[in-house]
């Protein structure tokens, strides 16, 4: 390992963090970030009981309930509720005197960014976006490799501040990708929004009709396409809420098609080859069923 890479391995792109939500994805990004800088501190804002938690599992270094503790960053992660985030964005700068790059890992793009324009010059906002989780939140589920080879998706922005933050999440173990919020908002509405919409409601759904006695009969099929099911309905209120615009013509298309299924037998073959076409694109070295 050159001389370099030890020094970022100690130091890291920024050296101390400040994440205001430590669940799933906050708490990941500490735990990443600590084990690939050993130097870099890193600052838990959550409720008492979290930061509590972070601290006693080590994945803070110190921590409260107050904005104030960002104080000091260089790097400011906003990983809470979508509608939370754009709120503590316009707060910041009370507590943000010097130069600081601020990001969050929100569902939707476009809000947040418009809502950055209250900042002062001397931070610089990048909206950003790990496409990468699991079937349930909390602290307790994060781990360092969760953005392992995974896309993360920053908003368009000036550097030395994006070169600087791509190397920040590349060292988690991420690639960077970089659209326009409304870019991001159509895309993930099909990408992400759809598919946890419908896992919820096929699971809500198979689970009222049949019940306890009827769920104890079903296999893999229905395990694998409700693993989304257990996400927690306050991120997703937020997430609907911002992208409404988006997420409704994809309801209203998957509809079409549901339809075009419950009608004939031809929309079924169609339908069928259609969707093995591109499950071989999403997953092409998957054997098939």
């Amino acid at each position: 390992m050159s001389p370099d890479i030890e020094a970022e391995a100690d130091d890291g792109p920024f050296t101390r963090v400040a994440i205001v939500g430590f669940g799933l994805i906050g708490g990941s990004i500490a735990l990443a970030a600590r084990t690939r800088w050993a130097r870099t501190r890193v600052i838990a804002i959550d409720r008492p009981e979290v930061v509590e938690s972070a601290l006693r599992s080590g994945a803070a270094d110190e921590g409260g309930g107050d904005l104030s503790l960002c104080a000091g960053a260089d790097l400011v992660l906003l990983a809470a509720p979508v509608q939370t985030n754009i709120r503590l964005l316009c707060d910041l700068p009370n507590h943000l005197a010097g130069p600081t790059i601020v990001t969050d890992v929100g569902s939707t793009k476009r809000q947040i960014v418009e809502s950055a324009r209250c900042l002062p010059e001397h931070l610089q906002f990048i909206g950003g976006h790990p496409l990468a989780g699991a079937s349930a939140g909390g602290l307790n589920a994060a781990r360092s490799d969760l953005f392992a080879d995974h896309p993360w998706i920053l908003t368009v922005a000036r550097d030395p501040a994006m070169e600087r933050l791509s190397r920040f999440i590349q060292g988690l173990g991420a690639r960077v990708h970089v659209m326009t919020p409304e870019e991001h908002d159509v895309a993930v509405a099909y990408l992400s929004h759809l598919p946890q919409i419908v896992a919820s409601a096929l699971m809500h759904l198979v689970g009222e009709h049949t019940r306890e006695r009827g769920l104890a009969l079903a296999g893999r099929g229905l395990r694998d396409t409700t693993r989304l099911a257990s996400s927690p309905a306050d991120i997703w209120r937020d997430i609907v809420l911002t992208n409404r615009d988006n997420i409704g013509p994809a309801i209203d298309e998957l509809i079409q098609v549901l339809a075009q299924l419950k009608s004939g037998t031809d929309a079924i073959a169609s339908t069928f080859e259609s969707a093995a076409r591109w499950k071989r694109v999403l997953d092409p070295d998957r054997e098939p069923v």
